[in-house]
């Protein structure tokens, strides 16, 4: 069955990255505060259903009412979750709390709730997902318009991004897949020892299409369409910079995926100042090198968004 795909009368961003600990959560928080304060209707939505804290990463209180609510209770509109934040535009829906198995819901569950998102009237919803790759993560990443990985510039926060690709394009082509035979090539593909001896995407794609052509051909097609973005955490210098590029570079050569590097925030004594006080960067009117950061990451995913000022 296919993940469930949004309407295009608004922008669904995801931000996810396989490693926890890389500031997903900060990038989710301050990126939406950058598209509220330009004026757009946005949602911040805390899709980690195992360990909510978007509301600490905006100063807020805890909500009274979290998705878990709305999952268990079927009379619930999602409109009954969307709580205010101080700033105007900002909308929140708050993670579910406390409850084991609201971490992994049924999927009628979560087709119910990619759909309802879909009819929540605002401009830009931003998801901060939990970390890992398990079928949740990975299906809100690709329902969403655009998915954008969060890495820091260290070896196993990078393994784990190229891991994160493979098994997000991997999960994309299962989905096209009816046949038994095709779906258990593709999980014995995400095997790097497999007994098929396919080590890449294209070496997948291209077995699959001995197997049937038709799916084949529209494998092709899906990672054509699978672009994921990147976002580089806690840069110290240039070299780290330069990651970003090289990442891009490798998943092109070895997945044939092509990757759009949005921007880097720098390591500073700002951000966990800003974290520790509770005090998202973005809402310190955009004059601090973070914040300017940001911005200019919003610009490069939305391409023609005016930041208008104060």
């Amino acid at each position: 069955m296919p993940v469930v795909q949004f309407l295009r009368d608004k922008e669904i961003f995801a931000i996810g990255g396989g490693k926890g600990g890389t500031g997903k959560s900060f990038v989710a928080s301050n990126l939406a505060i950058v598209l509220a304060k330009s004026n757009n209707r946005t949602l911040l939505i805390d899709a980690d259903l195992g360990g909510a804290n978007l509301h600490t990463c905006l100063g807020i209180p805890s909500p009274n009412v979290t998705l878990s609510d709305y999952i268990q209770n079927p009379a619930m509109r999602i409109e009954d979750v969307v709580v205010d934040t101080p700033l105007r535009n900002l909308h929140l829906i708050s993670g579910a709390q406390d409850i084991l198995d609201i971490a992994n819901p049924k999927y009628t569950q979560k087709v119910k709730l990619l759909r309802a998102i879909q009819s929540l009237d605002v401009d830009f919803i931003v998801l901060d997902l939990g970390a890992g790759t398990n079928f949740n993560t990975l299906d809100f990443f690709l329902a969403a318009d655009k998915g954008i990985m969060v890495v820091v510039p260290e070896p196993t926060s990078i393994e784990n991004a190229y891991r994160f690709i493979k098994a997000a394009l991997y999960r994309k082509l299962k989905l096209l897949a009816s046949e038994p035979r095709i779906k258990e090539a593709i999980d014995k593909a995400m095997d790097k020892k497999n007994a098929l001896g396919l080590r890449t995407p294209a070496e997948l794609v291209e077995y699959v299409g001995q197997l049937d052509r038709s799916v084949g051909e529209r494998m092709i097609q899906e990672v054509g369409r699978f672009r994921p973005r990147l976002v580089l955490n806690q840069v110290r210098s240039f070299g780290d910079v330069r990651i970003g590029y090289l990442m891009q570079n490798a998943c092109l050569k070895y997945f044939g995926v092509r990757v759009d590097f949005l921007g880097y925030i720098e390591n500073d004594d700002e951000v966990w100042q800003s974290i520790r006080k509770r005090e998202p960067i973005a809402l310190n009117g955009g004059y601090s090198r973070i914040a300017q950061s940001f911005q200019t990451i919003a610009q490069n995913l939305t391409h023609n968004l005016q930041l208008k000022p104060e």
